[in-house]
């Protein structure tokens, strides 16, 4: 089923992160939209490690079908799940093209309510034929990433490194130029809490900053390298971006963490898989010219 989560963040009055109440800024930019947040919950009718984890699970599923459908998605990886978001105004194309597929539930005064098309009809529009998607290029730096959480009563413990690595010590120039990071070896990390849970990603160089008995991960530790997506920002209108990732790599069962950020998509794939990824990406690259 597909849970449907209230707005999450945007330039709306409407957004419960209070965007009204931030200082102006000239340094600050917002998307001119307010986003929905769905969530993919399995029915339980599929085996367990039938398929690749992460994006790849629900590439054909979901990513496809809205990225046919003109639905502009911003996806959001985390250590327990993984979350799409989608424009408000993209609703009811959302609904009408998932409905087929999935039951669709949203979250009203923290009940799931079963949602209709009947419920979204008013101003669906048809999708008009697309033309053929802009195929981005790829980039993969040598940088080892963790994918971590950590108990939330242990967040105090490490309060302090973590304000130092977000806003000190990693920090790039403030006047660098967009895209000019040398990604032979590329600045990333990501701290998300969500409904209390905790998902970190960072470099293999940063994760020895921190008290190892306080970050969790996997049973196999394992270490992801990252493809990076976009040559130059790339914007909320276009749609396919994160489907040109992850359809190739759901085919090839892949398992791939994936962040959507303001300017670049980044995709994380087990280290040991890296030489795979990058082959069926640029063999997706040349068969679209």
């Amino acid at each position: 089923c597909v849970r449907l989560c209230p707005a999450l963040w945007g330039h709306s009055p409407q957004c419960p992160l209070s965007l009204a109440e931030l200082p102006p800024s000239e340094f600050m930019q917002v998307a001119d939209s307010t986003w929905l947040v769905l969530s993919v919950v399995s029915n339980g009718r599929e085996p367990p490690g039938c398929q690749a984890t992460g994006v790849t699970k629900i590439a054909r599923s979901v990513i496809a079908p809205l990225a046919e459908h003109h639905v502009s998605v911003l996806m959001l990886s985390t250590y327990q799940t993984d979350f799409i978001l989608v424009r408000e105004r993209d609703l009811p194309v959302v609904i009408h093209t998932l409905a087929g597929e999935f039951d669709i539930y949203k979250e009203e005064s923290g009940e799931c309510v079963p949602v209709t098309c009947d419920d979204v009809s008013n101003g669906f529009l048809k999708p008009k034929p697309l033309a053929s998607p802009t195929l981005h290029p790829v980039q993969s730096p040598q940088t080892r990433f963790c994918v971590l959480t950590v108990a939330p009563d242990t967040l105090p413990a490490i309060a302090t490194m973590l304000i130092d690595v977000l806003f000190y010590s990693h920090s790039p120039p403030w006047d660098a130029a967009p895209g000019s990071q040398d990604l032979d070896s590329i600045t990333f990390f990501s701290f998300s809490l969500i409904d209390g849970y905790i998902s970190i990603v960072m470099d293999a160089d940063t994760q020895k900053r921190f008290p190892s008995d306080l970050l969790l991960t996997s049973s196999t530790g394992e270490l992801w390298r990252m493809v990076r997506i976009g040559g130059q920002p790339l914007g909320f209108d276009e749609c396919g971006i994160v489907a040109q990732i992850a359809e190739p790599l759901a085919a090839a069962d892949i398992s791939a963490y994936y962040i959507s950020t303001f300017n670049f998509d980044h995709a994380l794939v087990p280290e040991e898989g890296i030489a795979e990824v990058i082959q069926l990406l640029q063999q997706r690259q040349e068969s679209g010219r």
